[in-house]
């Protein structure tokens, strides 16, 4: 079908929109990220998709045309684990940087990509560059103990293109979601436990229900201001999913924590680096809804690291078979 052809599935407002199949919504966001839309086309099909609402099987096929546009890497040595982080401060510092940190003194492969649309909040890439980590140019898988930074616009300039379209159009998109669950190592089809968070309690379904249709493998908890780390505030309900199927489920929310952690004083990148730092050389303590997810990713890594041992073959990139 062409374009125009799919926006009238999707346009036809909250009631009489048509969902796309898998298929059908790979090769419309093919379109898209290739930049074969015309800008009036854009501005439609981000609009059309506010009002209707994305299904698990669009959301999936957005995913495999990204995938598709990504370049190959060589096999990591270990399962990755991917931080989406695209919202930054705002009313609480971006403590992603301390998450991504912990997992790499715990030897795990970290991939951090994010930016954040919204120029008035200080980024996890900010508070990174202030304790000397600097993104990436060019996509490769990072080694075990490694923390790798990359931007959406180094890994695809059509997928930035859409996030940036939210400051045109006033609204988000489906890139915005898309980016919580995106493992830009998906191309090989190699196993990355991918931390997704939500805002809103029922995104925690739609969320699951994507990774399921993906036979993805991911973390997904309500996150600090749409930042994939837990509130050190109070403890999150945690989902772990591996090849699409929930395995594990912890703690509930359960309200504020008896005694509320000693947090930065301001949400400026330097004042959270150096509050990052002194937790990790142990001159402030580690928030417990932190050290509970950090313990939770280390498990899942364990378990999908077993499950895909070095010398088993990657796994194919076809439908339902995604990382």
């Amino acid at each position: 079908m062409s374009i125009q052809q799919y926006l009238k599935e999707i346009g036809r407002g909250k009631d009489g929109a048509r969902p796309l199949s898998r298929p059908q919504a790979a090769e419309l966001m093919g379109w898209l990220l290739d930049g074969q839309a015309h800008p009036l086309q854009v501005g439609a099909f981000c609009l059309a998709m506010r009002i209707k609402g994305e299904t698990a099987a669009e959301m999936a096929g957005f995913m495999d045309a990204m995938h598709a546009r990504l370049p190959l890497t060589e096999a990591p040595a270990s399962p990755v684990v991917v931080l989406p982080s695209y919202n930054g401060a705002r009313r609480l510092p971006v403590l992603t940087p301390l998450l991504a940190l912990l997992l790499v003194r715990e030897g795990l492969p970290v991939l951090l990509h994010g930016a954040t649309t919204e120029t008035s909040r200080t980024t996890a890439t900010q508070v990174l560059a202030h304790l000397g980590h600097s993104p990436e140019s060019h996509l490769r898988a990072p080694d075990p103990g490694e923390l790798l930074l990359m931007g959406p616009r180094q890994l695809l300039p059509g997928l930035a293109d859409l996030l940036d379209a939210r400051a045109t159009i006033g609204l988000r998109n489906p890139a915005h979601s898309l980016v919580k669950h995106f493992n830009p190592l998906g191309r090989g089809g190699f196993a990355s436990l991918v931390v997704g968070c939500y805002t809103h309690p029922e995104y925690a379904l739609s969320m699951a229900a994507t990774h399921a249709e993906a036979g993805g493998h991911a973390l997904l908890l309500r996150g600090m201001e749409g930042e994939p780390v837990a509130d050190p505030r109070r403890q999150p309900a945690m989902r772990a999913i591996l090849h699409g199927q929930t395995v594990q489920e912890w703690t509930t929310e359960s309200g504020t924590i008896p005694t509320l952690p000693e947090l930065p004083p301001h949400l400026d990148a330097a004042a959270t680096a150096a509050f990052t730092r002194e937790v990790l050389q142990g001159q402030r303590p580690l928030p417990a809804t932190l050290a509970t997810q950090v313990q939770a990713i280390v498990a899942l890594h364990r378990q999908l690291q077993t499950a895909c041992t070095p010398a088993s073959p990657a796994l194919p990139v076809t439908p339902g078979a995604h990382a």
